[in-house]
């Protein structure tokens, strides 16, 4: 009887909202084999409990719950990215991948966060799952750091992975010095998650479009929300930056929707709008085809 009381009040409340439910495109459908990039899993927290360093506490994210938008927007392939609240215990996203049907309908790939003390096996074992990256969080508090990373950086190219970053761009120092060294292909959260109200000139914004002009960096065409200083869709102040990273370079652009949408300092956006933003950007269906389809095909080894 102790131990149930001990066990229930270790349960955080939620601090932040879940996602709303999502409807049908309404624009045009998704060329075949589209993938999401850029998702989450959470809970439930008495199976898979939230470290104690971390900046929110998420309602739990279920990967059938996560499924039914792939399904009602059209979607073919998804990435799981593991998030800050974990840490580095991987469990919620490698058992999801472990325990998926032989005959899915859906492909699956995922990127874990690790630090210096991984083993080989482990990093084997995750990439049978469908591991493909790392992440690093210069963002959110209970990430790893750049220099985790960089150590970490010849092991992770044996393998054919990458190392994603969730940073700001105005604000890391030397980005394309310390980006350009690494010897795995980087790819960038969320356009660089710099506000649209400093301008494509932002020094750190053309640093990353000098990154993707040289080939070794991908941009993630997620989050115009988190960059907008408007709060709902169209968000028409991030055209100029989406339209500047697909013109640089459109073989280096992936899309993802960010569900469940967690941290955010504005409204809960609706999937199907963030999607239809997207079709909005590009009406060409060769474009289209590229940033939905082939890329993440490339990047994630689809």
């Amino acid at each position: 009887m102790v131990s149930l009381v001990v066990e229930q009040a270790a349960i955080a409340a939620p601090t932040i909202p879940g996602p709303l439910a999502v409807s049908p495109l309404y624009k045009a459908a998704l060329p075949a084999g589209a993938c999401d990039c850029h998702a989450h899993l959470f809970g439930p927290q008495q199976k898979y409990p939230y470290q104690a360093n971390r900046s929110y506490t998420p309602p739990d994210a279920s990967e059938a719950s996560y499924r039914t938008l792939l399904r009602t927007l059209g979607f073919q392939r998804a990435v799981l990215v593991q998030p800050s609240v974990y840490g580095t215990d991987n469990s919620l996203m490698l058992d999801t991948l472990a325990g998926l049907p032989q005959n899915d309908d859906m492909q699956w790939r995922g990127v874990a966060v690790v630090d210096a003390s991984v083993t080989d096996a482990e990093l084997e074992r995750m990439h049978a799952l469908g591991i493909r990256g790392v992440r690093i969080n210069l963002v959110f508090p209970g990430g790893i750091t750049f220099d985790d990373v960089r150590s970490l950086a010849n092991r992770l190219q044996g393998l054919g992975w990458h190392i994603q970053f969730l940073v700001d761009v105005s604000r890391f120092e030397h980005l394309v010095d310390r980006l350009s060294a690494l010897p795995t292909p980087c790819v960038i959260d969320h356009m660089g998650h710099v506000s649209t109200a400093k301008g494509t000139q932002e020094a750190g914004f053309q640093g990353l479009l000098e990154l993707m002009k040289a080939g070794n960096t991908w941009v993630k065409l997620t989050g115009p929300n988190r960059i907008s200083t408007l709060d709902a869709a169209p968000f028409t102040d991030v055209d100029p930056f989406f339209e500047a990273l697909v013109q640089q370079r459109a073989d280096r652009c992936v899309f993802g929707t960010d569900w469940p949408h967690v941290q955010l300092s504005t409204s809960m956006p609706r999937d199907e709008d963030l999607v239809n933003e997207v079709l909005r950007l590009l009406p060409d269906p060769v474009l289209r085809q590229r940033i939905l389809t082939d890329n993440p095909a490339q990047l994630y080894g689809f």
